[in-house]
């Protein structure tokens, strides 16, 4: 399953409230080994998350992708743009 989200805001952005740095893809699919969803934001390297149930998993890596850019920003290392749908996955 895969869903787009934007739920994490960094400052001022569109009436929505999402800004460019918050529409990061998530790839989300059950785990049957590990009994959770997981959920994988492929366009941040590592940035995964896990949960009991799907909206559990989701704000879980809502917290993961805040965590992700705030330690790059301390390594001093470029973030990367969300690119929308990706074509792979």
């Amino acid at each position: 399953m895969r869903r787009a989200i934007s739920g994490v805001h960094f400052g001022r952005g569109t009436s929505s409230g999402a800004t460019p740095m918050t529409r990061y893809e998530l790839i989300i699919h059950w785990s049957q080994a590990d009994d959770c969803f997981v959920v994988e934001v492929p366009e941040l390297p590592g940035c995964m998350a896990d949960g009991a149930s799907y909206g559990e998993a989701v704000a879980n890596a809502e917290r993961v992708i805040v965590e992700w850019i705030a330690t790059a920003r301390d390594l001093g290392r470029p973030l990367p743009n969300p690119r929308g749908r990706l074509k792979y996955a």
